[in-house]
C-alpha cells in the first residue's frame, strides 16, 4: 500500500490523480489552501474507494505549512513514498507581469515543489524508494508569449525533476516529469467552451492513468519524461 501526498489538489487533474491512486488502495494526503474543496473529495473518496484520503490546507510556498502539512500525512497513514508535484500559480501575462505575481509563480511551483521533496525524500530513503512525479506543460518545454511567469516556474521544475532523477535514482527513487501538452478538461474549461469537441482536450482522468503507470514502472525501465497530448490532426 502506498502514502502518496498530492500537492496542489484541484477539480481537474490533482482530483483525478487521487482519485485514481485511491482506486488502487492507496493512502492520499490532500494539500492545497482550499479548505472546503478538500474536505468534499476527501469525503468522496473514502466513501467511492478503497482507499483513504486526508486533506490538509496547506499553502505550498510555506516551508512551514508544507512541514506541517506532512507530519499530518505520516501521523495518519505513515511515511510517505509517493509524491505528486503539482502546485502552481502564474498569471497569463508577459512583460509587464507585476513583480510580485512572478515571484508567487515561483515560490508556488519550484519553491513549493522543492519543499515538498524535502519532506518526501527522507521518507523514502527510509523506505527504500518511491516516486516523485512533476506536473509539466508545453511551457516547460518551449517559452509562450504572454505566459512569462507560468513558462519561467514550468521551465525550472522540469531542471529540477531531471536533476533529481540523476541524483535519487540510484537510491531507488523514480524522479518523472510529465508535460501536460494540451489544455485539460476541468469543469471550469467545459462550461466556457461547450461547443468545443472533446478530442480537443486533454481527459484528466486519462492522464491519471499515465501517473499511475509511473508509480508502477518496474525500476528496469523507468520514464524520465512523459509527454502527453490529445490526439488532433494539428499533432
Amino acid at each position: 500500500m502506498h502514502t502518496a501526498v498530492v500537492a496542489g489538489v484541484g477539480p481537474g487533474l490533482g482530483a483525478s490523480v487521487a482519485r485514481r491512486f485511491a482506486a488502487e488502495g492507496c493512502q492520499v494526503g490532500l494539500l492545497a489552501r482550499s479548505e472546503s474543496y478538500l474536505a468534499d473529495l476527501a469525503a468522496e473518496i473514502d466513501e467511492e474507494t478503497p482507499g483513504e484520503a486526508l486533506p490538509v490546507p496547506a499553502d505550498i510556498a510555506d516551508r512551514s505549512g508544507v512541514r506541517a502539512a506532512f507530519d499530518a500525512v505520516r501521523g495518519a497513514f505513515g511515511p510517505v513514498d509517493v509524491l505528486v508535484n503539482h502546485a502552481s500559480a502564474a498569471p497569463w501575462s508577459g512583460v509587464d507581469v507585476d513583480p510580485e505575481a512572478f515571484e508567487r509563480a515561483l515560490a508556488v511551483g519550484p519553491t513549493g515543489s522543492l519543499h515538498c521533496t524535502q519532506e518526501a525524500v527522507p521518507d523514502m530513503r527510509d523506505t527504500g524508494g518511491g516516486t516523485i512525479i512533476f506536473t509539466g506543460a508545453t511551457s516547460a518545454v518551449r517559452g509562450r508569449d504572454g505566459a512569462l511567469a507560468f513558462s519561467a516556474a514550468k521551465f525550472a521544475c522540469r531542471g529540477m525533476a531531471e536533476s533529481l532523477a540523476r541524483e535519487l535514482g540510484p537510491e531507488g527513487i523514480h524522479v518523472a516529469h510529465v508535460v501536460i501538452d494540451g489544455q485539460i478538461k476541468t469543469p471550469d474549461v467545459e462550461a466556457a467552451s461547450p461547443d468545443r469537441p472533446d478530442e480537443e482536450f486533454l481527459d484528466p482522468d486519462a492522464i491519471a492513468e499515465t501517473y499511475w503507470h509511473l508509480v508502477e514502472q518496474d525500476r528496469s525501465s523507468w520514464t524520465l519524461e512523459a509527454d502527453v497530448r490529445p490526439h488532433v490532426e494539428e499533432f
